[in-house]
C-alpha cells in the first residue's frame, strides 16, 4: 500500500497523538513484514516542505530524520538512492529539496536543467541558463 505524507508527518511529529499512534502501529506492522508500505518521491517532497515551513524544523534535522526513516526495513522507497542524495545536497548546498532532487535526476540522466535558478550551478549539473 502507498503511504501519504500525512501518515509520515504524524509518525515523525507525534501529533496529533491518536493519529501518531495509529501511524506508529502501521509502521510496526510494516517492520514486522505484515504489510508492505510504499513511498514515492512526491510524498517525501511534501514531508520536507511541511516540516521545514509549517513546523520550522531545520533542514539538517529534516534530512537526518527522513534519511533514517527511509532506511526502515518496512518501507519500499521509490528512487531511494536519489532521495538520499537529494536530502544530503539540500543540506550541504543549502538549496530547496526539489532543486536537489531535480539535480540528482539530471546527473543520473546526463541531461541539463533548464532554469533561471543559479542554485543549480552549485549542484554539479549542466545548466541551460535562461536570462530574464
Amino acid at each position: 500500500m502507498w503511504v501519504d505524507a500525512n501518515v509520515v508527518l504524524r509518525l515523525l511529529t507525534g501529533q496529533p497523538e491518536a493519529q501518531a499512534q495509529e501511524a506508529a502501529e502501521l509502521m510496526s506492522r510494516a517492520d514486522a513484514g505484515e504489510v508492505r508500505l510504499r513511498i514515492c518521491p512526491l510524498v517525501v517532497a511534501e514531508v520536507v516542505w511541511v516540516l521545514t515551513s509549517a513546523y520550522d524544523v531545520p533542514r539538517a534535522q529534516v534530512a537526518d530524520v527522513l534519511t533514517s526513516f527511509l532506511a526502515s526495513g518496512g518501507l519500499v522507497v521509490e528512487e531511494g538512492m536519489l532521495l538520499a542524495v537529494a536530502l544530503a545536497q539540500m543540506v550541504e548546498q543549502r538549496v530547496d529539496f526539489v532543486d536537489a532532487y531535480l539535480a540528482a535526476r539530471a546527473r543520473l540522466s546526463g541531461a541539463p536543467v533548464a532554469t533561471f535558478d543559479g542554485d543549480f550551478d552549485r549542484l554539479g549539473v549542466e545548466r541551460l541558463a535562461l536570462d530574464a
